[in-house]
């Protein structure tokens, strides 16, 4: 069987910095942060009263309102940001075979805003169950999925990855197999969340994990700094067209990169913990180069999981330094989640764009909101801190970790 080379032709992008690819690259290589006061609800009496909330997106320019009115957020956001991406990659929709297209979409939670509005509406009744016909649909994680492969008639491999925090590249990595072993020409791939609810906020304020710096929410992200206390919740969505190398060239498609690898495991340690040691960031990483076929040392820059919690971020620079040596202090590293917050399952959509753009632009975008140097941390890593640096890259690797302690990395070429 021919391994086929599997390339990016297309991005769309719905960001906390940005509604479109290119606002969310520019406010990413200027620092900008996308934290503020929550505005989706009263979140006055609970401890978290931020996030990293999308601004300015009237659904209706890209889904008919009935039509809207039948999904969840966390689904208009995959359609808008697909929207783009296909826009973007210049595809031909009568003329491709559709039939070779797939869809493989990510959501750590799915439909939570409507799962948390019907409840609260039946507990405030008689008990009789008066139930919105479209809870169900508007609720699953697939209902993404299927719209979009509904909207465009693409009729190959359909489905939705859950891994927490590590659903898209679990996504990206599906895709990458569907097309190098010849089952798919295509696929739009990619991650949506729209968790910024009373029960996202209020359930990840129950274990621990949120920011509670209600003072100053724009510098609450900050990723490798000693004062870190906890990841800003974001929403959005992040898509990407993921092609055949010579479909693509038979079109003339733009290429941005090439999907060289991706590696995956699981830490077999703790719920919400990472293995104290690393250990499972370094076995998704070590797959991840193993799978590319390359060395440790021609990774030119890792977009870290880092999402500023206290037992997070040093573990995964341990597995980094674990297994890339010295090389691991001539990296560029930095977590754009300092900007956007943290996106949960569509988080390694929008990273995997981040990587590519820095590819395109041979720019490291930076890890801003750093003030005081954590002494666990090895001072030699170049973390980016709150400037971006140009870089000359070739290979870019992006890591997403989550809950459940699934591991999935991705890696990104220059193509050549």
């Amino acid at each position: 069987m021919t391994i086929k080379r599997v390339v990016v032709t297309g991005l769309g992008a719905l960001t906390p910095i940005g509604n479109d690819v290119a606002s969310y690259w520019n406010s990413l290589a200027a620092g900008v942060s996308g934290a503020g006061p929550i505005t989706k609800f009263d979140a006055s009496k609970f401890r978290t009263q931020f996030a990293c909330e999308l601004k300015g997106v009237d659904v209706t320019q890209f889904i008919p309102r009935q039509e809207a009115r039948k999904m969840d957020a966390f689904t208009h956001y995959a359609l808008i940001a697909t929207d783009e991406a296909v826009r973007d990659s210049g595809l031909n929709l009568d003329t491709i075979d559709k039939n070779k297209v797939g869809v493989i979409w990510g959501s750590g939670i799915g439909g939570l805003k409507s799962f948390e509005d019907e409840m609260i509406d039946y507990a405030k009744g008689d008990g009789t169950p008066r139930i919105n016909p479209f809870f169900i649909v508007r609720m699953i994680a697939d209902s993404a999925s299927g719209q979009i492969s509904m909207r465009y008639g693409f009729r190959g491999t359909n489905y939705v990855t859950v891994s927490a925090c590590a659903s898209t590249n679990n996504a990206i990595i599906d895709a990458f197999n569907y097309i190098r072993l010849g089952r798919l020409n295509m696929c739009v791939v990619g991650g949506s969340e729209a968790a910024v609810t009373r029960a996202g906020i209020g359930g990840f304020n129950a274990n621990r994990a949120l920011s509670e710096r209600n003072d100053s929410p724009q510098t609450a992200s900050r990723p490798y700094d000693k004062d870190r206390d906890g990841f800003v919740l974001g929403e959005g969505a992040g898509s990407l067209i993921l092609e055949e190398y010579e479909h693509a060239q038979s079109r003339g498609a733009k290429i941005y990169a090439e999907l060289i690898g991706g590696g995956m495991s699981s830490d077999a340690y703790h719920i919400t913990a990472p293995h104290p040691d690393g250990l499972g960031a370094f076995l998704g990483m070590q797959d991840a180069l193993a799978d590319a076929g390359i060395d440790p040392t021609e990774i030119d820059y890792i977009n870290t999981h880092g999402t500023s919690t206290p037992i997070g971020d040093p573990q995964e620079l341990k597995a980094i330094h674990q297994l890339f040596g010295e090389h691991s202090f001539k990296l560029n590293i930095s977590s754009t989640k300092s900007m956007t917050g943290h996106l949960l399952g569509a988080a390694g959509a929008v990273e995997a764009i981040a990587c590519i753009k820095a590819l395109e632009h041979q720019l490291v975008p930076p890890t801003i909101n750093h003030f005081t140097d954590d002494d666990e941390i090895d001072p030699r890593f170049n973390l980016t801190f709150n400037t971006a640096q140009e870089r000359s890259m070739t290979t870019v690797m992006s890591n997403a970790f989550g809950f459940g302690g699934h591991n999935a990395i991705v890696i990104f070429r220059k193509l050549s």
